[in-house]
């Protein structure tokens, strides 16, 4: 792997450590990289009202939004037991924020504590996506 990858599963595996999961026990810590090169981070938090819950993803791209980046270039989610084989891949709706500041050949790289277990693009996670671009085409 390389060291942007690496950087990248360090900060979301360090992340995850402080994940609040008290409801479903299943600890999620996400990285992006903004195209400014920075890498950001988020866990999930639950909430015993669960849909106020908030993903890691959703943190991760909370916290490049208020470092200055408005583009990401490259997504590190982990979950799962070390050996179990889980592939956690991010939820519907952070799939759709992640397109709203990725593209469709953004990677995505879902992990467990032990490594790699997927990697794929943002296009293949959310084919079709309703994003800016389609906004962007209604008449005036």
């Amino acid at each position: 792997m390389t060291d942007d990858f690496e950087t990248l599963f360090a900060a979301a595996a360090a992340v995850r450590r402080n994940a609040y999961a008290p409801y479903s026990r299943f600890a999620v810590g996400a990285a992006v990289r903004g195209d400014s090169g920075r890498v950001y981070a988020g866990c999930n938090v639950e909430n015993a009202a669960y849909s106020e819950g908030q993903c890691a993803e959703t943190g991760a791209i909370a916290a490049m939004v208020a470092g200055g980046d408005r583009r990401l270039v490259e997504v590190l989610v982990i979950g799962g037991a070390p050996g179990d084989g889980t592939v956690c891949t991010p939820c519907g709706g952070c799939r759709q924020r992640l397109a709203e500041f990725g593209g469709a050949d953004t990677p995505v790289h879902c992990c467990g504590p032990d490594g790699v277990r997927l990697t794929t693009t943002l296009g293949a996670l959310l084919p079709h996506a309703f994003g800016p671009q389609v906004l962007r085409e209604v008449p005036s």
